[in-house]
């Protein structure tokens, strides 16, 4: 009776020690999952506000109106994304170089507005910001940052008078605009906060003190100070004795106003025909791909393939050995223009001469990895043959993705002619077509032979687990189809009994025969459902099958 009221007290504890736990649990639960929706909210302002602040700060003085319409209905990020990138490869003045000098000089001229022309507001709004962003450097400043004594050139009506400070900026030449551009900055606050004018009479301090700083007809009694506010040009300039010029009429300085506030025309709207062109005149042709392998959410492996056909390399034959060298430089960029990695590679081939003609059927290939977070960016890639100095260009945007923790997602699917385990002492190095503890070498040109393996790699993420197994619970369906006629010419599933170590992230490895594909184009499909969240998810990849 004893032992039972025991066993009781025992178990009536352990219930009151659950149903502590149990509303902690579920609280700290709650209030991970309102972590991850408050960061992923914040994630999206973040976003939002990154393409607002381009779109208002960034460019704001120097996008077309068309631009911004189309830029404002566009939907998704990659839209926005794809239109920054060639926003700026539209005004590359050379687009077969790796550089965009009128991108890094556009904020180079930002960041030496803020510091130069800042007062009560950032120097990039300011007049003379605008201008500066807009135009660069003027060829002549005529500065008078105190004001003080002045005397009147003849068109303004001559003789002596204090003024606020100010500014007169000469461009010898701006084009659609002309020669001798004169453009005038006015601080009529004293604050520091010069604004551009079209009369040249706002910077009279005396413009309403009675009887001082006279023109010359003033002080000749020719003429009344109150007949400069009787004007109708919109000026209060005195009469000028020799009258006025050109430059001065009405028209003629609304019109310089409403043309140096309209932003540059763009020079290189053909931009599109000039890379193609560029790309079929190539003299080194080389393919490249990016693919993306979570590590953490803010960090994405991002192996970078080069491959190039050993046909297309010049040789030098020494001592029986037939020798190819090409120099590999490669730049990654983001949209705001910053570097994110720079690489420098030489790629070395030497061929006995007894494997030389059979080695000329074959290609050269060469990866380089980076760590990346998730983004928009550029790529540029220098190619150069030493021996015949032949260079190979390429410019492309490269997506590295996010991933979401909610959703069944995957890595790059890559297609390769090597999958195999490599060393345990060369996990972590420095070696090319390493993921993880495996060699994975892709098939850039996704052309295989019938007598190679097709090697299938993917990672697959945030797979639901079972809580009284501790698995997941996951079926994997593999189809090949042929691209001609859409047949089918291999399906098979992989039940979740025969899926063998997978957690929360399973890693699809598989070597396939090619020899009985005729010669071809095909599709790989891997289907891979979660049985335990219901997701499921589908890449798939083209690749060719030769003699």
């Amino acid at each position: 009776m004893k032992a039972s009221k025991l066993l009781v007290l025992s178990i009536l504890t352990l219930v009151f020690a659950v149903l502590c736990v149990l509303p902690s649990q579920i609280q700290a639960e709650k209030k991970s999952k309102q972590e991850k929706e408050r960061e992923k909210s914040l994630k999206q302002e973040k976003e939002g506000k990154f393409y607002k602040d381009w779109l208002d700060k960034d460019v704001v003085y120097i996008i077309m109106d068309e631009e911004r319409k189309a830029f404002k209905k566009l939907t998704t990020d990659e839209e926005r994304d794809n239109f920054i990138e060639q926003f700026w490869l539209r005004r590359d003045p050379t687009p077969d170089t790796v550089e965009n000098e009128y991108k890094e000089e556009h904020y180079r001229r930002i960041e030496y507005a803020n510091e130069h022309f800042s007062s009560g507001i950032p120097g990039w709004k300011s007049d003379r910001g605008r201008i500066y962003i807009m135009y660069g450097k003027p060829d002549e400043i005529d500065s008078h940052p105190s004001g003080g004594s002045y005397d009147r050139p003849i068109e303004e009506g001559g003789g002596s008078t204090s003024t606020y400070p100010f500014e007169i900026w000469r461009y010898r030449y701006i084009e659609d605009i002309g020669n001798e551009v004169m453009l005038e900055f006015v601080d009529t606050t004293m604050s520091g906060e010069y604004h551009l004018t079209i009369d040249p009479s706002e910077k009279d301090a005396l413009l309403y003190v009675p009887g001082a700083g006279l023109t010359q007809l003033e002080s000749m009694g020719m003429a009344s100070k109150v007949d400069r506010f009787n004007n109708t040009d919109g000026t209060h300039l005195g009469k000028s004795m020799m009258g006025q010029p050109e430059s001065m009429n009405e028209f003629s300085r609304l019109e310089l106003l409403a043309k140096i506030s309209k932003p540059p025309a763009v020079k290189f709207k053909d931009l599109e025909a000039v890379v193609t062109t560029k790309l079929s005149y190539n003299l080194l042709p080389f393919e490249m791909r990016s693919d993306f392998i979570k590590i953490t959410n803010e960090t994405i492996l991002t192996p970078i393939t080069l491959q190039i056909e050993n046909k297309n390399l010049t040789y030098v034959e020494k001592d029986g050995l037939h020798q190819a060298t090409v120099n590999v430089f490669g730049r990654i960029t983001g949209v705001n223009g910053r570097i994110a990695q720079t690489f420098e590679q030489v790629i070395d081939r030497r061929i006995p001469d007894s494997d030389f003609q059979s080695e000329l059927v074959g290609s050269s290939i060469f990866q380089k990895t980076f760590p990346m977070r998730p983004g928009l960016y550029k790529i540029d890639l220098v190619l150069k043959d030493i021996n015949s100095g032949n260079m190979g260009t390429y410019t492309t945007r490269l997506r590295v993705p996010s991933f979401d923790d909610e959703k069944l997602e995957s890595s790059t699917l890559i297609l390769a002619d090597q999958i195999q385990r490599i060393p345990s002492k060369a996990v972590g190095s420095d070696q090319q077509f390493v993921i993880g503890s495996m060699k994975v070498r892709p098939k850039v040109t996704e052309l295989f032979s019938r007598d190679q393996h097709l090697g299938i790699y993917l990672q697959v993420y945030n797979l639901a687990i079972d809580e009284k197994t501790n698995r997941p619970s996951v079926q994997i369906e593999y189809t090949i189809t042929n691209e001609k006629d859409r047949s089918q010419v291999l399906s098979y599933v992989e039940t979740p009994d025969k899926v063998e170590g997978a957690t929360a992230q399973l890693t699809i490895e598989k070597l396939l025969p090619l020899d009985s594909l005729l010669p071809g184009k095909y599709s790989v499909q891997i289907k891979v459902s979660d049985n335990i969240s219901k997701q499921s998810i589908v890449p798939s990849a083209s690749f060719e099958v030769k003699n």
